[in-house]
């Protein structure tokens, strides 16, 4: 009971300060992109706030807007119609509020939704519009100097070891992919036993920099630290590039790590059609399925992550 208490109260916790920075995130993932010349933000409740920035943008006459929702969503639709672009094009929508996104006459294009894709590939499939056929379907991500200075300077300081990193939060309310602190330390010590030349890093905002020193020292193993503070989503970037190995729920993490191709080994939920769309696009990724009524096994995590760490000391 009490551990369902914490359960709660942690997830308010985390879902209070995903409201609050999820805006920022996005902008940030495209900060230092050189193929994007200006970012502005938009806030999906405050629609009246926007539209300075929405009539600015209509001023702009654009000749083609991507919107890139994958449902019918109401102040999208009416941004849109206030920025006026002369094309309009999107991914397939399946509908809302008994409305298909084809019964709209406001777009101009829509992809497939095909039933075996992964959404980095439907997102890709707008560039059909320009007769523009990708080569990859790999992520970017730019880092600025500042962080990757940071992280690297980070690193160093733990020497020729293996490093690992380890995200213990999932997104959204999937309880089931959560690393708690049990289950984190059969993790750590299971790593351990296979591999002693490793090193462990917690990966952790700063507002739970204290919270996850305190887990960790619990744990009470040496080779266990946490990360700094990663105050923004690039701080985050920077430091998994540096990492040997990533360990974490179905989450941002996990797909950052791919735009890296970082060995991966996440957790996700028992739901084969959300793993299609949101599986790791790492050429060297596994993935241990969590049910809600028992959880994932953290023998076939340990089994993974081993796998991937014998290669990697081949490399070293």
């Amino acid at each position: 009971m009490k551990k369902n208490k914490k359960i709660k109260a942690y997830l308010l916790k985390l879902l209070t300060k995903k409201k609050e920075i999820f805006f920022d995130i996005k902008k940030d993932v495209i900060r230092n992109n050189p193929y994007v010349d200006y970012i502005y933000i938009n806030y999906k409740n405050k629609i009246f706030n926007d539209l300075p920035v929405l009539l600015k943008l209509r001023k702009k006459r654009f000749d083609v807007c991507i919107e890139l929702e994958h449902s019918v969503i109401p102040h999208a639709i009416l941004r849109l119609k206030i920025i006026n672009p002369k094309k309009i094009i999107s991914i397939h929508k399946d509908g809302r509020y008994g409305v298909t996104g084809s019964e709209l006459k406001l777009y101009d294009f829509f992809t497939n939704r095909d039933k075996v894709n992964h959404f980095g590939k439907m997102w890709l499939d707008t560039l059909i519009f320009f007769e523009v056929n990708p080569k990859s379907n790999a992520y970017d991500f730019f880092i600025g100097d500042i962080e990757r200075n940071r992280a690297k300077l980070f690193v160093s300081s733990l020497g020729k070891k293996i490093k690992i990193g380890i995200n213990l939060e999932g997104s959204g309310r999937k309880v089931e992919t959560f690393i708690y602190k049990n289950e984190l330390k059969r993790i750590c010590v299971g790593l351990h036993n296979n591999f002693k030349n490793i090193k462990i890093v917690i990966i952790t905002r700063p507002e739970f920099l204290i919270e996850k020193k305190q887990l960790i020292s619990e744990l009470g193993l040496d080779f266990v630290i946490p990360s700094y503070g990663t105050n923004s989503i690039i701080d985050a970037a920077a430091l998994i590039e540096q990492l040997d190995l990533i360990i974490s729920p179905d989450t941002s993490i996990v797909h950052i790590a791919s735009a890296f191709d970082k060995p991966i080994v996440s957790i996700h939920e028992n739901d084969k059609d959300s793993f299609r769309l949101w599986a790791p696009n790492s050429s060297k990724s596994k993935t241990i399925f969590a049910s809600k009524n028992s959880g994932y096994s953290v023998d076939e995590l340990v089994k993974s992550a081993c796998e991937f760490l014998k290669i990697i000391e081949l490399d070293i």
